[in-house]
C-alpha cells in the first residue's frame, strides 16, 4: 500500500477548497476526534506553510505534514508539524515514507536545522530520521510532547 501513495507538496494557494477540506478533517479526525486532544487546529500558520500531502490512487488523502520556514516556530530551525496517517492505514510504512519526503521537501526550501514537537510515546520513530530530543516535556492539548531537532 505504501508504494502506491502520490506525494504532493504545495503552498496554501495550491489547495482547492475540497483539498484543504479533506486535510482539515484528517487532522481533525486523528488528532481531536481519535486522539480526545481537544485544541485549536486553525492556528494561523497554514497559509505561511508548505504542505505535503499523501493520496491514494483514487484522490484519497491517508497522509499530511505541514512544513514551516525558520523563525516561524523555532527561531532558527524549520518545523515539521501536524504529522499524520489516517488510522485504517498505519503499520503499513506510510509513516516512514512521510517522514522521509518532509525531510526531503525541507532540505530543499529550508536548508539548516530541523525541529518538531513529538509525542513522547514516538520519539523513537522520530529518533530513527536523526531526531534527538532537546528539552524538558510538555503538554500540548492533554498529550505529553517533547520538542526534537535534527542539524542538517
Amino acid at each position: 500500500m505504501a508504494s502506491l501513495i502520490q506525494w504532493h507538496c504545495h503552498d496554501f494557494a495550491g489547495f482547492t477548497p475540497l483539498s484543504l477540506y479533506r486535510v482539515l478533517q484528517l487532522r481533525d479526525r486523528v488528532f481531536v476526534v481519535e486522539q480526545r486532544s481537544i485544541y485549536g487546529d486553525p492556528d494561523g500558520l497554514d497559509p505561511d506553510c508548505l504542505h505535503l500531502c499523501g493520496y491514494l490512487g483514487d484522490g484519497t488523502l491517508v497522509a499530511y505534514a505541514r512544513l514551516l520556514a525558520p523563525g516561524k516556530v523555532y527561531p532558527d530551525a524549520a518545523a515539521i508539524g501536524r504529522i499524520v496517517v489516517d488510522s485504517t492505514l498505519r503499520g503499513q510504512g506510510i509513516g516512514q515514507q512521510l517522514m522521509t519526503r518532509a525531510l526531503q521537501e525541507c532540505r530543499q526550501h529550508f536548508p539548516g536545522p530541523l525541529m518538531l514537537s513529538a509525542q513522547t510515546r514516538a520519539t523513537a520513530f522520530y529518533e530513527s530520521f536523526g531526531f534527538t530530543v532537546c528539552g524538558e516535556p510538555f503538554d500540548d492539548g492533554g498529550i505529553p510532547h517533547v520538542d526534537m531537532r535534527c542539524d542538517a
